[in-house]
This record gives structure tokens, C-alpha cells and sequence, in this order.
């Protein structure tokens, strides 16, 4: 890409969008684009926020392709056969895997129950007794913290392994992507701080030793364009099957949607968005895939409570310069 248009994109980076820590551009599977911000290098990691649901999405799709997991339309409650069902509770004995990843179980609570969520020490259990209620299973309701650590808690009974390792051997090896450690918050003061610090290195787990599904996993801007090639590779990464393509493509099919925010989803990753698909995490975290230009864009950002739009910045400042005809291969 020219000069120029390299200096420009960096400035606007510098002048709006003062929280991205790193941004990795691929185009037809090759670096067109790489550079960091704020002090931060390739190496560093940031907390990702919710871009970990979709690698747990990935992670439920190498499960299901192996014959961990038998079906999406399988009972959440098949994986905790010792979970004790209060009287009278039958929508909880409703809800399946695919209720999970689709955004549609339905929860006992209008505002996240988030001091007594993570005061418990096993957040499985805790999003077990949020998880039904009276409506039934099937209308779209996006939770950012608690109900996506279910998926967690199915992946280690399904797997018989923790989810850390489960991702070492399956996916994270495999692309050359290093998450060394869980971390273990004992105090509200611990998830604040985490929540907020810059150098986060890890997975965050409760004191059970299941890692968060819905938030909590730390990647550098490089580790999250690799999952993006991924699905753009339709589950290949250089020559081998990590995730089977039927999973993918299952996964970017809209099964729900936000009317509130008019956004479609897939297997806990955002369709529609752009001109292709995302993964999106707050403060701008950010995997997007745009399949008609065999591009993929991630940006890695630091925690920044009302950040502007990354999706925004990327189909107006990014995408243009690497549309087909018009960008400068890499030398």
C-alpha cells in the first residue's frame, strides 16, 4: 500500500480511534498491514472482551466435529445430570446448546445479577440457576457475562478437560497462539482492575478452574486475524482441518437476531456485519471478515468506556484501501 495512504490511515487512527493498541490487516490470506499504538508490540496481549465468544464458538465446533458433543439441539441439562432443578421450573429443561450459541435461553433476571454472580465461586452453577424462567426459549436476548460460562461448563464435561487446554491442543497450538495461564479474580476489586488494566496475559477462570465463555480471554491483534482466516479458510489453517467447514458455515448463518440494534447472529459470531461477518468485543476489539474481498481486519483496543465505532472505522477508512484493484500487494 503507498506511503501516503499508510500515513493517513495511522493519523486517523492517532486523532479518533487513541485507544487501539494493535492492527493487523490480511488480504488474500497474506500481511498487507500490520502496526501498534500506544506503546504496545506484536507480543502484547489485550483483553478481548467479547470477541472470546466467538472462539468459544470455535472451540463448540471441534467439539461437535470430534463427537464430544453430539448435537447443538442437545438439552443443556444432559451435560449436568447432578444439577438440582428447583419445583416447578420447566423451561430451564427446555433449553439446548443451540438456545446458547444463538442468543435465544431465556434468563430469571431483567438487570445482570453481577455482585452475586461473581461473589459465587463456581459461575457455571451460578448461570444454571439464572438460566429459564417463565418466557419461553427462542427470543434473542444478548448476555455479556452470565449465561455464556454454560458453554464453558458443557465444553469441560464434554471434553473431560479444562477449557484452556482443550483450546492449547485444539485450536490455539495449532495457529501458533499462545494463552500460557488462567487468572483467577478472588475480589470485585480483582475483576475491576482487570477489566481495566492494559497487560492482561491469560484466560480468566473461576475458582472452579472454568475459563469465562463470554469474556475474559486475552489475544494479540495477530492471534485474532489468524481465527479470522480461519473462517475465512472455511475452518483451514495451512492445509488442515481445524474446524470443519459445515461448522463454519453454520456458524455465520443467521439463526437470530437484535431488532432493538437491527444485527443478525450466528453461533456467537455477529453476520451481517459490514460487508461480511465480526467478532466484536467492547472498547472496539474487533474480528471482521469481509469474504467478497478475501480480506480479514482485526484491531486489538484498550479498555475505553464509551469508545467510537470500530466497525464504522473499518468499512469507511480500512476496507476502501484494499478493495480489489485498487490496493498495492505487499512487497
Amino acid at each position: 500500500m503507498p506511503q501516503e495512504k499508510i500515513r493517513g490511515l495511522e493519523k486517523t487512527i492517532s486523532s479518533k480511534y487513541n485507544n487501539i493498541a494493535g492492527i493487523v490487516i490480511l488480504k488474500n490470506g497474506e500481511k498487507q498491514f500490520e502496526n501498534y499504538f500506544n506503546g504496545y508490540t506484536p507480543a502484547d496481549t489485550v483483553h478481548v472482551f467479547s470477541v472470546t465468544k466467538s472462539i468459544i464458538s470455535t472451540l463448540a465446533g471441534i467439539a461437535a466435529d470430534r463427537g464430544y458433543i453430539k448435537s447443538v439441539d442437545q438439552k443443556v441439562l444432559d451435560f449436568f445430570p447432578d444439577y438440582t432443578v428447583k419445583r416447578g421450573e420447566k423451561t430451564i429443561q427446555t433449553i439446548t446448546i443451540r438456545n446458547l450459541l444463538t442468543m435465544t435461553a431465556p434468563y430469571k433476571f431483567r438487570s445482570a445479577p453481577y455482585t452475586r454472580f461473581f461473589s459465587s465461586t463456581d459461575w457455571v452453577k451460578a448461570s444454571l440457576d439464572l438460566l429459564g424462567g417463565r418466557k419461553p426459549a427462542g427470543e434473542f436476548r444478548y448476555m455479556e457475562m452470565v449465561g455464556p460460562d454454560i458453554l464453558s461448563g458443557i465444553l469441560v464435561k464434554a471434553c473431560s478437560c479444562s477449557v484452556l487446554d482443550f483450546a492449547q491442543e485444539a485450536l490455539f497450538s495449532p495457529l501458533g497462539i499462545a494463552v500460557k495461564s488462567p487468572i483467577i479474580l478472588d475480589t470485585a476489586k480483582e475483576h475491576v482492575a482487570f477489566v481495566k488494566t492494559n497487560n492482561a496475559s491469560g484466560w480468566v477462570a473461576d475458582e472452579c478452574g472454568t475459563n469465562t465463555a463470554g469474556w475474559g480471554l486475552t489475544l494479540t491483534a495477530m492471534d485474532m486475524a489468524k481465527i479470522g482466516q480461519l473462517y475465512l479458510d472455511g475452518g483451514k489453517w495451512e492445509g488442515r482441518q481445524i474446524v470443519s467447514g459445515a461448522w463454519v458455515t453454520e456458524s455465520l448463518t443467521e439463526h437470530s437476531r437484535w431488532k432493538k440494534e437491527n444485527l443478525s447472529y450466528g453461533y456467537l459470531w455477529w453476520t451481517g456485519i459490514g460487508n461480511g461477518y465480526a467478532a466484536m468485543g467492547n472498547s472496539g476489539n474487533v474480528i471482521y471478515v469481509n469474504p467478497s474481498e478475501n480480506l480479514v481486519i482485526s484491531v486489538a483496543a484498550l479498555f475505553k468506556p464509551s469508545a467510537k465505532d470500530i466497525i464504522d472505522f473499518i468499512v469507511k477508512d480500512v476496507e476502501p484501501l484494499f478493495k480489489q484493484g485498487l490496493y498495492i500487494p505487499a512487497s
